[in-house]
């Protein structure tokens, strides 16, 4: 109580004293420094003002103008405390009355504004108090829809007010709860060393209990943990642990629901690692060079570089290709080649690689009994040459004569590709490839007879 009465005395001190400094510099000071202007003349005109004010009529004169003057000064004054004026107070929150543990709102302001009507007195006061509580009492209403007013917490009585808006609608649901699995999503992932991964994620919780109207839980999709890469304070190989974790829930098409989640926070163990692997680069030339030319040898400044990504994508690759356009090329040239990142790898160790080619002239050797693969036939299908022609063929090498002669025959490769096929008999076209990128490869068999059967 003592409290509350100090709260008021000292919202009331403030404008006292100042009504009290602006009487005393627009009152008390002029007059005085009038009497003193005065008391100057007596002293050089005694007789001449005793004369005068030993004239009934002139001090009634005198009585009056200083009458008039103190009237007018003292009104003005008091009409800038006494007539009425408005403040409007923006944005005042909305406090609900209600059980929360029972019921949802829907259709309730977060914020109204209040307009304050009084003397500037009090409302000066009133802006001072810290009581300005804005309150909807839903306590004794049951779900459906319901019109009610809103109340303003009045510090003053002195003052009046209207709210903006005064009532509202609003919609009272049963509250309800499930059960719903948590899944999580990494924010900002590109603040994390691209040399890093985070490999596993453990959480505090795999389930959350959702609360609210039965519709709004109907339309949640997810519930997910917002783990934001930012916060992390080691982002260092290892385990490393993030507090307070918001979760949030989204529909169908990723908007957020305004529902309750029990616990709204987590906590969660992140495990980073930086998987990565050594292959070697592999240089593809794209186009024929000139006629009659071939390539004799390629060399590279870097042969192998690491890359770093989750372990399925490193485990699917075995080099890293670079492609340089030989069309036409007539002489030796040397290639400064910028290295394309893998769908997947999220860093390479070698961004560019030179390559020096040189050019020999072009042979033609012939290799024959290469067998012929199938690839891509229906596992319940089995596929066989229609004829011993058809299960080999002759290959046609072109290329330089000394990478020729250090050719080897078993990095020759011939395929059907039999996908799509059914049972029967089918011409298909060959495929023909090899390991060396500084061959040509043609098949001297362009298409061959294969029997699929059951």
């Amino acid at each position: 109580m003592n409290k509350k009465i100090n709260l008021v005395y000292q919202s009331i001190k403030k404008p006292t004293i100042s009504l009290w400094i602006l009487f005393d510099k627009k009152i008390i000071i002029p007059i005085t420094k009038a009497v003193l202007y005065v008391s100057d003349l007596l002293k050089d005109n005694r007789r001449r003002i005793e004369y005068v004010l030993s004239q009934k009529n002139s001090l009634i004169f005198i009585s009056l103008i200083l009458s008039l003057v103190l009237f007018f000064v003292v009104d003005t004054k008091a009409n800038l405390f006494i007539e009425s004026s408005a403040e409007i107070l923006y944005n005042q929150r909305v406090n609900a009355i209600y059980n929360e543990e029972a019921y949802v709102i829907e259709g309730l302001p977060e914020t109204v504004d209040v307009t304050l009507i009084g003397s500037r007195s009090s409302l000066y006061l009133a802006k001072q108090l810290p009581v300005h509580e804005i309150t909807v009492d839903l306590s004794g209403l049951r779900p459906g829809t319901h019109r009610v007013n809103i109340r303003y917490k009045q510090p003053l009585t002195s003052i009046d007010y209207k709210l903006d808006p005064s009532f509202t609608t609003v919609v009272i649901h049963q509250k309800v709860s499930v059960v719903r699995d948590l899944s999580t999503d990494l924010l900002h992932k590109d603040k994390l060393d691209p040399k890093l991964y985070i490999e596993k994620i453990e959480t505090t919780k795999s389930e959350v209990i959702v609360k609210g109207a039965q519709h709004r839980l109907n339309e949640v999709a997810a519930i997910k943990a917002l783990i934001d890469i930012q916060k992390l304070t080691d982002k260092n190989i290892g385990n490393t642990v993030l507090n307070d974790i918001p979760l949030i829930a989204y529909d169908v098409t990723g908007n957020k629901l305004d529902v309750e989640i029990v616990p709204s926070k987590i906590n969660a163990t992140l495990t980073i690692a930086s998987p990565n692997k050594i292959v070697p680069i592999k240089v593809v030339p794209i186009g024929n060079v000139s006629f009659g030319k071939a390539i004799e040898t390629i060399s590279l400044d870097k042969s192998r570089l690491t890359i770093y990504g989750d372990e399925s994508t490193l485990a699917n690759i075995n080099y890293i290709p670079v492609e340089i356009d030989v069309t036409g090329l007539r002489e030796n040239r040397d290639f400064n080649i910028a290295i394309r990142r893998p769908s997947g790898i999220r860093y390479i160790s070698v961004n560019n690689v030179r390559v020096n080619l040189t050019l020999d002239d072009e042979i033609n050797k012939e290799i024959s009994g290469i067998r012929v693969e199938h690839k891509n036939l229906a596992n319940n299908l089995t596929a066989q040459a229609a004829s011993a022609e058809d299960a080999q063929i002759s290959v046609i090498l072109k290329g330089a004569e000394s990478v020729l002669n250090d050719f080897d025959i078993n990095s020759i490769y011939a395929y059907v590709d039999l996908s799509g096929y059914g049972v029967g008999q089918h011409e298909v076209d060959v495929v023909v490839y090899g390991d060396d990128p500084r061959i040509v490869y043609l098949s001297k068999t362009k298409r061959i007879k294969i029997r699929i059967i059951n």
